[in-house]
């Protein structure tokens, strides 16, 4: 069995189980780290936790979001290389979902060693460009970022003063939601799954409250934010600027 490496991780979205246990166990066996996932929300939970180096994607999903709207919000959220498996063979679907940016279209039902070597190919093309994701430990006690210090325990915020920030529990929720995943893009859905394990609406404003509380507690104005920044269309993506000057900016 070839060893396990960071560059080999592998996440299958597609409703049929046996097929996401068969490329589970297929691929570990060539040295692939894989992750499943069966609908369109466990797609976005498993993209907030983790970085991976190669999507394969089903489109024919029977229930609620169909593979061509997940394939949209990926190309809009992430640069992932990605591969599309369908049961349509025909010249206008290999369009269409190149189109869709794509990077390759395998049919069903695939030759196994033959899918092998395309996400191979795709994953040559796209080495050195994958974000790695945050360097992080998720069981460290403390998270620290522009001199501040994210107390894990004890659910305590310390500002770079060492003034205590008090923090609601779902605030601190978000905050080290965002923290944990330094450098990648949230939407609110993702955030609203991580700390309420619930899904979002348009209507449902309560994750741009929070992050409106949290950065006047950081001291983080929206205009010119350092620490959450808004990502126009999509949601927030925690990324501190080099730029340490930041100071609590009271509680509420």
């Amino acid at each position: 069995m070839v060893g396990r490496r960071r560059s080999n991780r592998v996440l299958v979205v597609d409703d049929d189980r046996g097929i996401c246990t068969f490329l589970k166990r297929f691929l570990g066996d060539e040295g692939f780290v894989v992750k499943t996932a069966d609908e369109g929300r466990k797609m976005r939970r498993a993209l907030a936790d983790d970085a991976f180096n190669l999507i394969l994607l089903d489109l024919g999903f029977p229930r609620g979001e169909d593979g061509v709207t997940l394939a949209r919000q990926l190309r809009v959220q992430y640069d992932y290389p990605l591969i599309i498996i369908s049961g349509k063979n025909t010249t206008i679907d290999k369009v269409v979902c190149l189109e869709l940016g794509a990077d390759d279209y395998v049919t069903k039902p695939f030759e196994p060693r033959e899918l092998l070597a395309r996400m191979r190919t795709v994953m040559r093309r796209y080495s050195g460009r994958v974000d790695p994701g945050p360097s992080r430990d998720q069981q460290d006690a403390f998270l620290s970022f522009a001199g501040w210090k994210l107390d894990l325990d004890r659910y305590h915020l310390n500002a770079p003063t060492g003034q205590r920030i008090r923090l609601t529990g779902r605030e601190f929720e978000v905050l080290r939601a965002l923290v944990q995943r330094r450098g990648r893009v949230l939407t609110r859905e993702q955030i609203l799954d991580i700390v309420a394990n619930r899904s979002w609406s348009p209507y449902d404003r309560s994750v741009d409250v929070l992050i409106g509380k949290l950065r006047r507690k950081l001291g983080d104005q929206a205009s010119n934010a350092q620490l959450i920044k808004t990502v126009r269309g999509v949601g927030y993506v925690f990324a501190p600027s080099n730029r340490s000057g930041l100071h609590a900016a009271g509680q509420e």
